[in-house]
């Protein structure tokens, strides 16, 4: 597989959350590489199993993460939804990285072992995610479509 950053471009600016890893940068579509977060309706339960809007809070974090900052995203290619496929950063900081490290979405494997690291802590840690029970979103996505 190349490297993620061999047809790197950049896109700054103000950015909109569209889900946990989806974002609208520059008027462009851009899905964070490697991470795979929670549907936007998905709901998990808490380490007392409970209910948890956890697809809403990914969303959120996402928000909380960007607002008032400027996203810088490299993007590296396009998702078969075309939107462009990118590492973005607020304030220096890895967006995905920051959303696998608080157990907010998964290291997305099949595509990248970016977050492999981040997302063992936060399972060590039991944050996020991590404290309840949860259906990996690609699986929650592909039951939906059935």
């Amino acid at each position: 597989m190349a490297s993620p950053h061999a047809l790197a471009r950049e896109l700054a600016g103000e950015a909109r959350v569209i889900d946990g890893d989806t974002l609208e940068v520059a008027g462009e579509r851009v899905r964070l590489y490697g991470i795979d977060a929670q549907e936007t309706d998905q709901i998990c339960t808490d380490g007392e199993g409970r209910p948890w809007a956890c697809g809403a809070a990914a969303s959120e974090a996402l928000r909380t993460l960007i607002q008032g900052r400027e996203v810088v995203c490299v993007v590296t290619g396009r998702d078969r939804y075309k939107r462009a496929l990118a590492l973005c950063q607020a304030n220096g900081e890895d967006l995905g990285a920051r959303l696998v490290r608080d157990g907010l979405a998964l290291a997305y494997r099949r595509y990248s072992g970016f977050y492999l690291t981040p997302e063992a802590d936060a399972r060590a840690a039991g944050r996020g995610l991590w404290a309840g029970r949860f259906t990996p979103p690609e699986v929650w996505r592909q039951r939906g479509r059935q």
